[in-house]
Formats: C-alpha cells, structure tokens, sequence
C-alpha cells in the first residue's frame, strides 16, 4: 500500500513562476547552469546549483557550496520569490511536449516506502553523490528537487487528476525547450482525502528519475527517527518531494553513447570483432527500429547492427536490456570498457539530443564513434524493478525533464 501526502509548498508567485523554474541539478553541468542563469537573479539554479554564484573551479563539494545554497534559499523566501502556503495540499503537474502529455501528482512520498520496497528500484547508486544530496537537503531542511515516480494506470486516479484540474492553473507557461507547464493547487480536503485513499490502494510505486534524491532523503529520515524520541511517522522529514505518474503517459528516449577510441583497432579488424556477436551492414538509418538493433556511427558512416541469436539470454530480464546487449557483447569484449560508470573513453548523450548530437561529437573529434540505441521500455523497467535487479547505467532517459522550483518540500511544517 503506497502513501502519499499533502504539504504546505514552498512556491514561486505567479507573476515570476517562469524565471523561478530551472532544469534539474543534474542535467546541467556547472557552466551550462551559469549560462542559463546568467541575468536572472530568480533562477531557482541559484539553489540547486549554487557553485554558479561562486568563483568558477570551486570544489562542488566544498563548505561554501552548500552555505551558498542556504544563503540563496533565504534570500528567496525573504524577498518573497518563494511563499509558503498556508495548508497542506497536493499539485497537480501537467506538461505538454509537442504531441506528448503527462499528468502526475505533486506530494510527499513517504520513505518507509522507500525502505520497505513499496517504492521500488531499477539503478544503484553511488555514495558520492548521496552524500552531496543529503548534505544540500540538510542544509536547507528541504527537498528542493523532485523525484519522478511512476505509479500502474488505474482509471479511478486518472479521473480524479481531472477532476483536480476543473478550476484554473496556479501556473501556465512555456519554458526555453518549448515544453508547456500547467501546475495546479488541489486544496479541497475532500478530494486530498480521495486521492490518498487511491493511492493506499496501489502495490508499487515505481523510481523512474531521482534514485540518489530519493536514497538521501531515506537516509535523512532515518537518521531523524533516531534522533527524534518522538517520532511518529508522520513528521515532514518522513515524506520526500515528489511527481507522480500513470505508467501510460511515460515518454522514454533513449540513452546513447560515445566512444573515445577504438582500442587500437583498426576499423576492419573492428567490424571483424564485432561480427562475432552482430550482423552489419551499411545503412542510411540513424535511429534503430526495434529492440536488439543499434545504429554505430564511425567515419562519416551509419551502421545497422542487429544482435545474433544467442549473443544473450532472451529469458533474463537485465542481459537482454539493449544497454546490456552492447555493454556484454561490444563494449566490454571489444573495446575494453569494463565499467561504464567509471570509464573516461565512454560518454553517454540523451536521445533528447537526438543522432546530430552523436554526429557532431564523432565529426569534431572527440570521440571515435557512436551507438545510437532502441529506448528501454516502461515493462523491461516494470520486470527489472519487479526482480529486485537493477539496470546498468544510462538505461533510460525520460523527457520531458521536471522543472525544479515550482514547489519545494520543507522538512519542517
């Protein structure tokens, strides 16, 4: 049984809503972000990424990173960017991408979830970086950045979101990558009360984007139980900042990769290696058509690849992922990239940017070659989730993005 909450939110006012909402922390690097940032002081960046408002080559780890958070995140609700509510309530976040929308439910999910598995799983995570986001959480006593969790499509939550949506939005705009937002407050306690009752109903929750936001602010809650002899389970420092969606409306892209070098091969005796567990052949296609095909782009050239029978378990929920089939088969036996999350000759590029980002990178130098990959599904991540296993790296790439900072989630009431 899943349990989501109301929460009194940290928002932006209306009249700057679109100068406040930012990309994800983890979707710009440090210069991007100042770029993007640069001449508007409402940028919600100034939290999330505060190493823009310090010189640049500042360890992004370092003491002053995360006193310049809190230093901005005050300043934000002092001159009133940011205003709290006065109630708990729940959001409702609807975006609009071309033809693609998705509806999901802003709230608090709870971390015993999380802890007890009701919130599942599909990635590992790294300590590093927990310990950043624990650290930026505690220091502002916030979760500034949403997790995107999925939830299994059921009729009676998808008419009670429209339901949700009957008066006008609290926001309506449109951001820099011509995605439209459309957030709205659910204030009435009556629906507040039948939305939770729904989501009581529910096996799983599902972590599609945000598994080191969601593992840090676990581990924050722990810590707090134990430092609370009063806990009760129902504290804010229970409950993590969330948008939560119907399986049904996920648009996942895929997530490509780049190449350095070839590992002194030679292109023939490359193409020679590769034949042992693909067929090849020369192709105007630059985005694979179905599953176990992949696109490698060397030389000015497009290659379709297509996996021979028995190069993998077609049985096993994580050896037959694509990642997987090119990690096992390609990557690792043939150019010598054993592990991806730490391998500097590997790169991994988000099919938002499309084949002429992998073109680009491969025509300018910088890398040898391209895999442009067919998307992991919705069900492979369901079954791998399911399994208790995790994907490999770079697996999945959701898009649209969530914007932060049009609601922030206090750990305090």
């Amino acid at each position: 049984m899943a349990r989501v909450e109301p929460f009194k939110g940290l928002r932006p006012r209306k009249d700057i809503v679109d100068e406040v909402a930012s990309p994800p922390y983890d979707v710009l690097n440090s210069q991007e972000a100042r770029e993007f940032a640069k001449g508007n002081d409402f940028s919600f960046l100034h939290i999330v990424k505060p190493e823009i408002d310090l010189p640049e080559g500042t360890d992004l780890y370092s003491d002053k990173v995360y006193a310049r958070a809190k230093e901005n995140f005050e300043r934000f609700q002092n001159e009133k960017i940011l205003i709290k509510d006065d109630k708990k309530n729940f959001y409702i976040y609807k975006q609009i991408w071309k033809e693609h929308v998705q509806i999901g439910l802003v709230a608090g999910a709870s971390a015993k979830d999380y802890q007890d598995d009701v919130i599942k799983k599909h990635e590992l995570t790294r300590e590093d970086k927990e310990k950043d986001r624990m650290r930026h959480i505690e220091t502002l006593n916030a979760n500034t950045g949403p997790v995107f969790l999925i939830f299994k499509q059921i009729k009676e939550i998808d008419d009670l979101f429209e339901e949700a949506m009957q008066g006008e939005p609290e926001y309506d705009f449109v951001s820099k990558d011509e995605v439209r937002h459309v957030f709205y407050v659910v204030r009435d306690e009556n629906l507040i009360d039948s939305i939770k009752d729904e989501f009581s109903k529910l096996d799983y929750l599902y972590v599609a984007d945000g598994h080191h936001r969601s593992a840090s602010a676990t581990k924050i809650k722990i810590k707090r139980e134990k430092e609370n002899k009063n806990h009760t389970g129902n504290e804010e420092y229970n409950f993590f900042l969330s948008v939560i969606f119907p399986h049904n409306q996920m648009k996942i892209l895929a997530y490509n990769r780049v190449v350095k070098d070839l590992r002194g091969l030679c292109k023939a005796e490359l193409f020679y290696k590769i034949s042992e567990n693909f067929e090849y052949k020369e192709t105007e296609k630059k985005i694979p058509d179905s599953c176990h095909e992949f696109c490698m782009y060397i030389e000015g050239k497009w290659y379709l690849l297509r996996a021979k029978k028995g190069s993998f378990d077609e049985k096993e929920v994580v050896k037959s992922l694509d990642v997987s089939i090119l990690q096992n088969n390609l990557l690792d036996p043939v150019l010598g990239i054993k592990n991806p999350r730490k391998d500097e000759r590997i790169n991994f590029v988000g099919g938002i940017r499309g084949y002429e980002e992998l073109e680009k990178l491969v025509d300018k130098g910088g890398y040898r070659l391209a895999f442009s990959l067919f998307p992991t599904t919705i069900d492979q991540l369901f079954q791998v989730a399911d399994s208790g296993r995790n994907m490999p790296p770079k697996s999945t790439w959701f898009e649209p993005k969530l914007k932060s900072g049009l609601v922030t989630h206090l750990l305090e009431d």
